[in-house]
């Protein structure tokens, strides 16, 4: 990798971060209620035992009561970004990066995201702060939404949290039988 293909992935880590604190700063300020949640949040809970196993991740996954959209949509074109009603979720694009990809995706607490999925999101006050002065979503619901998603990239996010010991006892008993069987299933990928 060339320093600038380097230092273009640094800086766009940053503008990710930068992005997120401006987006729930403004969200607290406005008094709506969110929790961080997708790769931000498990790098967030990864930080709290070896930062250096942490993951970038291009996008921010917010989790937010759907009775918030219309003042959600204000406090974002506010600050500029586009809005993007894309049937099963709502995107805003920074007008800094406008890609889809790297947007602010909204996640309805208490409702499915897919209708095949086990279970609804979880509520919106199952929220811890983060050191950094953001609300993330509390670890036991983080992994149940990561392990009711199940696609490739919320199995490699379970692994994360596995690989720093933070799937304990106290978040095994708060998955169901199903979520219990694909928690096991990756773990069993993990000693191959």
């Amino acid at each position: 990798m060339s320093e600038v293909s380097f230092r273009a992935y640094v800086m766009a880590v940053d503008r990710v971060e930068k992005r997120l604190r401006r987006v729930t700063a403004a969200l607290e300020a406005a008094g709506i209620p969110y929790a961080v949640i997708g790769g931000n949040a498990v790098a967030a809970w990864v930080a709290t035992v070896d930062p250096a196993a942490t993951r970038t991740t291009k996008d921010i996954d917010l989790l937010v009561q759907k009775s918030d959209r219309n003042r959600i949509k204000e406090v974002m074109s506010d600050l500029g970004f586009g809005y993007h009603d894309l049937r099963r979720m709502v995107i805003f694009t920074d007008p800094e990066e406008p890609s889809k990809r790297s947007g602010v995706h909204l996640v309805w607490a208490e409702e499915r995201v897919r209708p095949s999925y086990p279970c609804p999101s979880p509520a919106v006050d199952r929220i811890v702060r983060d050191a950094g002065g953001f609300w993330i979503l509390d670890l036991p619901a983080l992994v149940q939404m990561k392990l009711t998603s199940f696609r490739d990239i919320d199995r490699v996010h379970v692994s994360d949290l596995l690989s720093v010991g933070l799937i304990d006892d106290v978040v095994r008993r708060s998955l169901s039988a199903d979520l219990s069987k694909r928690l096991l299933e990756i773990e069993l990928s993990l000693e191959e």
